[in-house]
């Protein structure tokens, strides 16, 4: 499994990035940096999840202006700042979800369903593929994102469980039993 050195910083990167947000704390204009750095890849994160990319522009906007305004309360723990924006987001999408501008939707590639199946079936055939899109939707939300996080966006299970409220150790049990379910679900259709 390929890995996103994005989400996998060294302790210098990690203690470089939390001297930014520090300066950030003390004067907003430092924010920049974190902005430049992490709004391509919270965009991606929304784009995928919403049917319109105005929408995952709106979202994204205002996960950077909650950021923004709440760096005071960041506390590092350790993880990339992302981790962070990433709940944030996950947090602004659901309440656009509620809010009804937002419908949920899951984009993948050929590339990233492909490195899944891998996962859990050898055959790599167009019908297993189809076979696999038809049964994501079938998944619980909370079971969808966590395939999503860690198949489709590489991430660690101690980053999983930093954006979506877990241990590692939970993220990784819960992550486990999302794939036990879809694999349940993959060889129950045809």
């Amino acid at each position: 499994m390929a890995m996103n050195m994005m989400y996998f910083q060294d302790a210098l990167r990690l203690e470089e990035e939390h001297q930014i947000i520090e300066k950030a704390k003390l004067n907003p204009s430092h924010f920049a940096p974190l902005y430049k750095k992490y709004y391509e890849s919270i965009f991606r994160y929304i784009n995928k999840r919403v049917d319109e990319e105005e929408t995952a522009y709106d979202i994204t906007s205002c996960v950077f202006v909650k950021a923004l305004t709440n760096i005071n309360r960041y506390e590092f723990r350790g993880v990339p700042f992302s981790s962070w924006l990433f709940r944030i987001a996950k947090s602004e999408l659901y309440q656009s979800f509620r809010d009804q501008k937002a419908k949920r939707t899951v984009k993948l590639d050929s590339v990233q369903v492909a490195d899944m199946i891998e996962d859990f079936i050898e055959d790599f055939s167009e019908e297993n593929k189809a076979k696999l899109l038809k049964c994501l939707p079938m998944l619980k939300e909370n079971q969808l994102q966590l395939i999503e996080m860690r198949f489709f966006e590489k991430r660690s299970f101690k980053e999983i469980g930093e954006i979506i409220g877990l241990t590692e150790n939970n993220a990784k049990v819960k992550t486990f039993r999302a794939l036990v379910k879809l694999k349940e679900l993959f060889n129950k259709t045809k």
